[in-house]
């Protein structure tokens, strides 16, 4: 049964835009982290190549695309192996997070687990499928009776990366208990501290982590971070064959499907690397104005190692920074929109041009 859910976070910071809006020189708005930069031409030139998309798409995607997902896990992920079977697209990355628990047969009684510091759509997911949600990053503490575990490396809004040990640790504990475990790896392109400067984040699905048995296993990801195609709505699923083809049946029912066009954009994307390349340095290049000039301000930065964000506080109750921030035009995210236990925390996206980092590097530097 779907439970109540709550109202939408982000209508609170409505009068917080406000006021930062109101600041002399505009907003820096580094909240929701939507990508700011161009689309690459590449990809919106196949965009419009396919454009006469007069049948049907396919669910499971064009053998196009999944031989694109295929070889980019491969070769940008260290994941050998997979088939067509194992993969699969989807419309963005967030409908997947909060419809898998219902497409799983999850239900009343049952318990999935996510991270302390969470993206607030896995809590939902369990919502809608009238399951409870533990927030736990220790195996050790999963119940029985947990039947969906949720990952998230490089996490949002925290930047915590799990290293093969600790992805492993968390898929045994997944295999003991019975359960699913998904991984959400969709800023795994963007590492920034060592060791993550110089070698690939893991993915759940690293020979390292699973052997050859992907049973239960899934990783997501999505192309709005790496290739700026927020706006397409262009993830996928690859891991087990048995969990894939169950929801590639589910999908098929509900007329869950990536429109032609997009599925012919994503291969183009998949294929490039030199785009990706490029809009990394992009944010590394943010990331080196923004940072010190939030310890300048008096910030502590956490964790923050990989991702989009940087996770800070100034030991003060987070709606206090928001409201200090406002006053200087800037707009961020309270650490109480990612769970209970970071009350002071505030996360600072990267997801602004470089004019506009800038600008709040000058303000936050007084």
């Amino acid at each position: 049964m779907l439970k109540e859910l709550p109202e939408y976070p982000w209508d609170q910071m409505v009068p917080f835009a406000e006021r930062a809006r109101r600041h002399p020189d505009g907003i820096v708005d580094l909240s929701i982290g939507s990508p700011v930069d161009p689309t690459p031409a590449v990809i919106r030139d196949a965009l419009a190549q396919a454009t006469d998309a007069h049948a049907y798409p396919q669910t499971a995607g064009t053998p196009a695309l999944q031989r694109a997902i295929i070889e980019w896990f491969e070769r940008r992920r260290g994941v050998p192996g997979l088939a067509e079977r194992n993969v699969l697209p989807t419309v963005g990355s967030k409908e997947l997070v909060a419809l898998l628990p219902f497409m799983l047969g999850i239900g009343e009684g049952d318990t999935i687990v996510h991270p302390r510091a969470a993206y607030p759509t896995y809590a939902i997911g369990a919502a809608i499928a009238g399951a409870e949600a533990l927030a736990s990053d220790d195996p050790d503490e999963w119940p029985e009776g947990t039947k969906l575990i949720w990952l998230n490396s490089p996490g949002n809004p925290d930047g915590r990366v799990l290293g093969i040990e600790q992805l492993r640790a968390a898929r045994e504990r997944a295999r003991e208990l019975g359960a699913v475990i998904v991984s959400d790896e969709c800023y795994a392109e963007l590492g920034w501290d060592a060791p993550w400067d110089a070698e690939p984040i893991p993915s759940i699905l690293d020979p390292r982590v699973v052997g050859d048995d992907r049973k239960n296993v899934l990783a997501v990801y999505s192309l709005s971070k790496q290739s700026n195609m927020a706006g397409y709505r262009a993830a996928f699923a690859a891991g087990c064959g048995g969990v894939i083809q169950r929801l590639l049946t589910v999908r098929k029912h509900a007329g869950l499907m990536l429109p032609a066009p997009l599925q012919e954009a994503m291969v183009v994307a998949l294929g490039d690397d030199a785009h990706v390349d490029a809009q990394r340095e992009l944010y590394r290049a943010r990331r080196e104005v923004l940072l010190p000039a939030l310890l300048t301000a008096g910030f502590t930065i956490d964790n923050s190692e990989a991702g989009l964000y940087l996770w800070a506080t100034e030991g003060v109750s987070a709606w206090e920074s928001i409201d200090k921030l406002a006053g200087l035009g800037i707009l961020a995210g309270p650490g109480t929109f990612y769970g209970d236990f970071y009350p002071n925390h505030v996360r600072f996206s990267l997801t602004a041009s470089d004019e506009r980092i800038a600008a709040a590097a000058a303000r936050l530097r007084g």
